[in-house]
């Protein structure tokens, strides 16, 4: 299994890197909210186990909005080591209540300089344009937000452009803008349901990043089979769910996030899991 992946033809990323949602907060409510200090311990230990590639988003904020993940991965890192690749995400909007809504194309000039601002840079590596709340909005078009990004990118503040939550329809109606470099959307091993987008990213090269590789709460990854699987290598479930992403295609990039150094820890040693073409057969 190939461990890096080319972004864009000039970025050279590990294929399981660092997410960084879970670092201000491990909830909506008051009491999720983390401690600022455990965060930066937790970014600066993910670049020592090798990390670099950070996926990261203006609005990934603690519930008061106090603490920030760009902040403190800015305050962490920066200045950043050479090679290191963030990446960030912008579309959704929220409510002081952290309700996501849409923005519109005049939002997102301000968010690509809120991501600049926040992390200390003058161009940010990669930008998806985030489209929809959580499902998909198929039959929705992406056009005239993706070619105010693409403006972005000619200006000079972005070098590299993604999408998110789009499906198959979505994803070429950007590619026909400006090229997308890398695509992100929800898929794990107990949810496949973008597996055509997926293949339509392996069939050029486009890197396939899914959020929530480990069902985000949202789907439960305690299947038998998968259980077995990891028992065969002595490994956790959570850690062959990560090496099954890797080893379902050369073009995927699992970012898991925590905001624990243990977790992290745990995490980035799915790199040790190797599955073979059986434990494969077992999970399909």
């Amino acid at each position: 299994m190939t461990r890096d992946i080319r972004l864009g033809g000039d970025l050279v990323i590990d294929r399981l890197g660092f997410g960084a949602m879970r670092l201000p907060s491990g909830g909506h409510s008051a009491e999720s909210t983390r401690d600022p200090g455990t965060g930066r311990t937790v970014l600066r230990r993910a670049v020592e186990l090798g990390v670099n590639h950070i996926d990261t988003a203006d609005f990934y904020r603690s519930p008061d909005g106090g603490i920030r993940a760009n902040t403190l991965i800015r305050e962490a890192l920066h200045p950043y080591p050479d090679g290191l690749v963030i990446a960030t995400k912008v579309g959704p909007l929220f409510t002081p209540g952290g309700i996501p809504h849409q923005g519109t194309v005049a939002d997102l000039r301000p968010a690509v300089e809120a991501n600049l601002k926040e992390l200390g840079v003058d161009r940010l590596d990669l930008v998806y344009l985030r489209i929809g709340v959580m499902g998909v909005p198929h039959g929705e078009s992406l056009a005239e937000r993706f070619e105010a990004l693409a403006a972005l990118r000619e200006e000079g503040l972005i070098r590299h452009l993604g999408v998110s939550n789009v499906d198959a329809r979505q994803l070429a109606e950007a590619r026909a803008i400006a090229p997308v470099t890398a695509v992100q959307n929800n898929f794990h091993v107990a949810s496949r349901d973008d597996a055509a987008v997926l293949d339509a990213c392996a069939a050029d090269g486009i890197a396939f990043v899914p959020f929530f590789p480990l069902g985000g709460g949202r789907h439960d990854l305690s299947g038998d089979r998968l259980a077995a699987v990891a028992a065969r290598h002595g490994a956790t479930v959570p850690q062959t769910a990560l090496a099954w992403l890797l080893a379902y295609s050369p073009v995927t990039v699992a970012i898991p996030g925590t905001g624990s150094v243990r977790h992290l820890e745990e995490n980035m040693a799915a790199r040790t899991v190797e599955l073979t073409p059986a434990d494969l057969a077992d999970l399909a």
